[in-house]
This record gives C-alpha cells, structure tokens and sequence, in this order.
C-alpha cells in the first residue's frame, strides 16, 4: 500500500470518528443518567454537556434517526437495544482507557478528562494492548 492510500485511509477513519463521536458520548450520558436517575430528560443532558436545550434537542433527533434512542414531546428519553449495546460498549472503552492511564501513572481526574477524547479515536489492536498494560479485563 502505497503511503498516499494509507493516509486516506488513515483520515478517513479520524473523520468516521469525528462523526460518532456525539452519538456516543450522548448514549452514555443517557445511560448513565437512567442507571442512577431512573430517567433522563432533554434538561438533564444539557446539563451535563453544557449546552441549551436546543443543541440536545437536536442532536436527540440526529441520534433517533440513527435508531440509538426513542423520545418524544415531554416525555424522558429512551435508548432503543442498539442505544444501550453501543453506551454499554463505549463505558466500557472509557473504563479501559481510564484503567490504562492510571496505570502509567496519570492521575485520577486527568485520566478521566483524557480518556474523554481517547475513547473515541483508539482503535481496537491498541484497546487490547491497553488492557493487557492495565488489566482492564477483556471486552
């Protein structure tokens, strides 16, 4: 493969990325929210995000789309199995990733605030290999 081609290949996978990378923060975040809450609601994830409602309400209809959640007016937001299967495998990828940078040492709310952007761009040779340096357990 010739090093033109392998950097295509290379950027398209950090655009693909790029591009779920909402989705699955906000499936986790909606999970979370559920596990300890019971429900969650558009107010809640703009309070966790940082953002107005507006910016929630339409990345919920993006991730609907997608078939990750299912809401409607005034009423909590749902994840749909493909919701729950991909927020239970991205905390899982966080929880290697936190695991992996507390192992060489980082500390506890830095590995928390990296792991944050690392979860989404670490492929899955190098997952393993963090969970071999950790002992994260196998996903």
């Amino acid at each position: 493969m010739n090093t033109t081609t392998n950097n295509a290949k290379v950027h398209k996978r950090v655009r693909h990325d790029h591009s779920t990378e909402t989705a699955e923060d906000y499936v986790e975040a909606i999970a979370e929210i559920v596990d300890r809450e019971g429900t969650c609601r558009v107010r809640d994830l703009a309070d966790r995000f940082g953002v107005s409602h507006v910016t929630v309400i339409r990345i919920i209809r993006r991730i609907e789309g997608d078939g990750l959640v299912v809401t409607e007016p005034y009423k909590p937001i749902e994840l749909t199995a493909k919701g729950r299967r991909l927020a239970t495998a991205c905390s899982r990828r966080h929880e290697v990733v936190v695991r992996f940078l507390r192992a060489i040492g980082i500390s506890k709310k830095t590995a928390e605030t990296d792991a944050e952007g690392i979860e989404h761009h670490v492929s899955r040779e190098t997952l393993r290999r963090f969970e071999e340096i950790a002992g994260a357990g196998r996903l």
